[in-house]
């Protein structure tokens, strides 16, 4: 079947495989492309390097075209831009944003360029910017969605613009293929199917899912803070929807997201590790100051007389000059000879308990 679609990307099939994040690497890709259709990497949020690796992988196993999907809102998507040139991919889908900032790179490089649209609106500006055609997708899709039907957008979007129009969004087979052309599209973009494909390094348990799912298994997420997204309908989707109903805000939704629970599990083992070593400190030195005054209280009971002894002579010198210094010298004489005698008769005492303490272990 020959369309512009095919002339464009030099395939022999108008069938796209979506660029779906994590699940679309090099070998569904390659099987595609192998195929006849068009297969395509999905570069998710992966760091420039390892879409790199995922190109060169491809190659090794298709000699045939294929295309990276650039997530736009990603942190790595200014490198992942140069890469797509620096490897010389023949073709470039784009999703989650505008792709205006790289045009002028890509098309210097001789890149097709497909970004996925939502809205003629954004269908007529990019036709502007020179893409070679859009991928416009209803809100039957897997993933971000806009918020028209395939129905509905495909023929307007048909008749907005010149450029070849790929239908995407609820196209499983050869039926929704059919429908796409007959609503004006030129050929289709297709994701969820491909997912059951051998080639789809997914665990068979998804596989499976997808595959008993019936027509009311799948939900939206999103719409309270504008980004949509059509998933199946599992534990987090459901705890999801609750909060959304309940009028969670964005930061509280996405701490149920699992690399925001592995981010926040790592920032609370440190705050933990943290906290511990204060406390630790803390009661180290609690327990430093306590045995101190420990000592101290016990050298003062032990020490008791003579530091009685000393303060009371250091009051007698203070009033020396009122009670006059043979007096003041008496007083001190006086206070020497009585503890003088008590640490006679507490010597005494101290012996008197070592030989009664002798004579018993003698006995026993």
């Amino acid at each position: 079947m020959k369309t512009r679609i095919t002339e464009l990307l030099k395939i022999k099939h108008p069938i796209i495989q979506g660029g779906m994040a994590w699940v679309a690497d090099h070998h569904l890709a390659a099987a595609v492309s192998n195929a006849g259709g068009l297969g395509i990497i999905g570069a998710a949020n992966a760091p420039a390097e390892v879409v790199r690796e995922e190109i060169r992988k491809t190659r090794e196993l298709t000699d045939k075209p294929f295309g990276v999907n650039v997530m736009l809102l990603s942190p790595s998507a200014d490198e992942v831009a140069k890469v797509v040139v620096e490897e010389k991919v023949p073709v470039v889908t784009t999703g989650a944003g505008n792709p205006e900032k790289y045009m002028e790179m890509w098309k210097e490089a001789g890149i097709t360029v497909i970004p996925v649209i939502a809205s003629v609106a954004m269908a007529r500006r990019l036709e502007r910017t020179g893409v070679d055609a859009v991928i416009a997708e209803g809100c039957e899709s897997g993933g971000h969605i806009g918020e028209s039907t395939s129905m509905t957008l495909i023929p307007q979007v048909a008749d907005a613009i010149e450029i070849p129009v790929i239908g995407a969004g609820g196209v499983g087979d050869g039926r929704g293929m059919a429908a796409m052309f007959m609503l004006g599209a030129e050929g289709i973009q297709a994701g969820t199917c491909f997912l059951v494909a051998n080639e789809t390094n997914i665990h068979e348990n998804y596989k499976n899912k997808v595959l008993k799912a019936k027509d009311i298994d799948s939900v939206v997420t999103g719409r309270s803070h504008g980004h949509p997204a059509r998933s199946l309908r599992n534990n987090m989707t459901r705890q999801y929807v609750k909060m959304e109903n309940e009028g969670a805000g964005f930061e509280e939704l996405y701490s149920t997201a699992p690399d925001v629970l592995e981010k926040r599990s790592r920032e609370l083992d440190k705050k933990i590790e943290e906290e511990a070593k204060k406390k630790a400190n803390e009661k180290v030195l609690e327990a430093v100051d306590e045995t101190e005054k420990q000592k101290e209280v016990r050298r003062k009971e032990e020490n008791m007389n003579k530091l009685i002894d000393e303060m009371a002579k250091m009051f007698i010198s203070d009033n020396e000059r009122y009670i006059g210094e043979d007096i003041a010298n008496k007083a001190k004489e006086k206070i020497d000879e009585e503890s003088e005698e008590k640490g006679g008769k507490v010597d005494d005492k101290k012996e008197k308990t070592k030989t009664t303490t002798r004579r018993t272990r003698k006995t026993t």
